[in-house]
């Protein structure tokens, strides 16, 4: 029997943290026959690699070899990587750090964690080798698309203090947002509707039954034939704010999803979503003070 409380978890590598893989119950044959059938997005040849030169390690901290045998309830780790992923012409910028909380402005194009084609390329395994805070995360997330702030927790045992703040909508969030002006919808207004994820598993949708979100929205800027808006989540749907603004007829400047999908060839960085996290505002649940902070960056309303 394995106790997975006491496990052996290896560091960090380049800011990558390790993935982990627990092998059932039952099973037969060779380590390497399990995972070349279990993860088959890595080849068997790919695997055999990684086994012999030491890159696969279990819950001991012993290396794994390619004949060992299955061993049921086993925590296997191993690193992800990527032959081929992109190079990202942007730099994160770290706005305040102290022992509890890193907080990052995000540029356009930049995912928070990794996912697909993104590893080394993302916000936090960046931070995590700039930083050295081996157990950084994120507090929340926005989308690849959407530039601005990003509170992240340092060290795991404060970290659930401030988890609660966004499970109880203790923090408020403030976006900017570049759409078409129209005169003939009312401002400031509320937006609630049901979303929930459409037959294209990266969209999400407005369907009928009662609301799980709710945006605040008001004009701060005219420039006819946009307007700037200032977006405020009450709840924190994905693609939220996208899809309300789209549901009133006024889809996000370059927005690639919404209302149709309209994705930018690889490596087009010329129209950004014209999103941002403005600001973030929360009493501190460790030291009782009150926090604000507030992105450096701006969208262009012209």
């Amino acid at each position: 029997m394995h106790n997975p409380r006491h496990a052996y978890v290896p560091p960090p590598r380049d800011g990558v943290g390790a993935s982990c893989v627990v092998l059932p119950s039952h099973g037969v044959g060779s380590m390497l026959d399990f995972l070349a059938q279990r993860l088959q997005v890595v080849s068997r040849t790919e695997w055999l690699r990684r086994l012999q030169a030491g890159d696969v390690v279990d819950e001991r901290g012993q290396t794994v070899q390619p004949d060992r045998p299955f061993e049921s309830g086993l925590r296997v780790y191993y690193y992800r990587s990527l032959d081929d992923e992109p190079a990202l012409p942007f730099t994160e910028t770290v706005l305040y750090q102290d022992e509890h909380l890193v907080v990052a402005d995000k540029p356009h194009f930049m995912p928070v964690t990794p996912s697909g084609r993104y590893l080394h390329e993302t916000l936090l395994v960046r931070l995590k080798h700039r930083l050295g805070f081996p157990e950084l995360s994120p507090l929340h997330r926005i989308d690849r698309d959407t530039a601005g702030l990003v509170l992240l927790s340092v060290q795991q045992h404060t970290r659930g203090a401030y988890q609660a703040l966004f499970r109880d909508r203790q923090i408020t969030k403030h976006y900017d947002a570049i759409a078409p002006w129209r005169a003939d919808i009312g401002f400031p207004r509320e937006h609630a509707s049901r979303l929930e994820e459409s037959a294209q598993f990266f969209r999400m949708q407005e369907v009928p039954g009662e609301p799980n979100s709710l945006t605040r929205i008001e004009v701060l800027e005219v420039a006819e034939p946009w307007a700037r808006y200032r977006l405020s989540p009450v709840t924190g749907k994905r693609h939220q704010l996208r899809v309300h603004m789209a549901a009133l007829g006024l889809p996000l400047r370059n927005d690639p999803f919404y209302p149709v999908v309209n994705d930018p060839p690889e490596g087009d960085y010329s129209h950004p979503l014209q999103l941002l996290a403005r600001s973030l505002e929360f009493c501190d649940p460790v030291t009782g003070g009150m926090r604000r902070f507030e992105t450096a960056q701006s969208l262009p309303l012209g």
